[in-house]
């Protein structure tokens, strides 16, 4: 039996709100107010302080991309899109945004606070797994390196084992890790090649 995620209590966050000034919104501002985060409905524009928000309701019939100071996809909180039209085309643009969740126009009473721990989570996912993405590319490049390292110290005639061993043995009497240490030999490999360009 897997263990659930207890529902995270919304009590004091912070959200924006980006919609033209419409009584479409009121609902929805009213709403947020009740269960306790502090809203901010603004338009055209996000303000600099949205950046810390912890979440952004945006219009995704008349929104544009520049009204976020971020790029496309790269929103710092979750996004939840409000949808009136279901043109494919506005749907698609709310997609690129990077929405995390959604609400019908005209907004009611309910759905609002399932919108949002829908949207917490599928951002927090997502972050999970770009911080994944990002420590595995992190591994590859390391390993490269390694790679580099060692072949570099083989050059001399010695095989690749004996070159991996000397790289660990300089790891250790350097007191570094043994990326570090390969990382120092391909810059010291590569300051050589520098130093002594192969004539053609």
């Amino acid at each position: 039996m897997t263990r659930r995620e207890r529902i995270p209590n919304l009590g004091g966050a912070t959200a924006f709100v980006l919609h033209r000034p419409h009584p479409a919104t009121s609902t929805l501002m009213r709403q947020l107010g009740a269960i306790g985060l502090d809203a901010v409905e603004v338009w055209p524009e996000l303000p600099a302080e949205a950046l810390g928000a912890d979440f952004c309701f945006f219009d995704a019939d008349l929104g544009f991309d520049d009204q976020f100071p971020w790029k496309a996809g790269e929103a710092p909180m979750p996004l939840i899109a409000l949808i009136g039209s279901e043109a494919p085309g506005r749907i698609e643009w709310a997609l690129a945004q990077g929405a995390d969740s959604h609400l019908v126009k005209p907004v009611g009473n309910s759905g609002i606070y399932a919108a949002l721990l829908i949207a917490k989570r599928g951002f927090e996912a997502r972050r999970a797994l770009a911080g994944e993405v990002e420590s595995l590319r992190a591994r590859v490049s390391e390993r490269q390196t390694i790679v580099r390292a060692v072949v570099a110290l083989s050059a001399g005639g010695v095989g690749e084992e004996r070159a991996y061993a000397q790289l660990r043995a300089l790891a250790m009497s350097w007191q570094v890790t043994i990326e570090d240490a390969a990382r120092r030999i391909v810059e010291l490999e590569q300051g050589v090649r520098r130093e002594h360009p192969v004539a053609n």
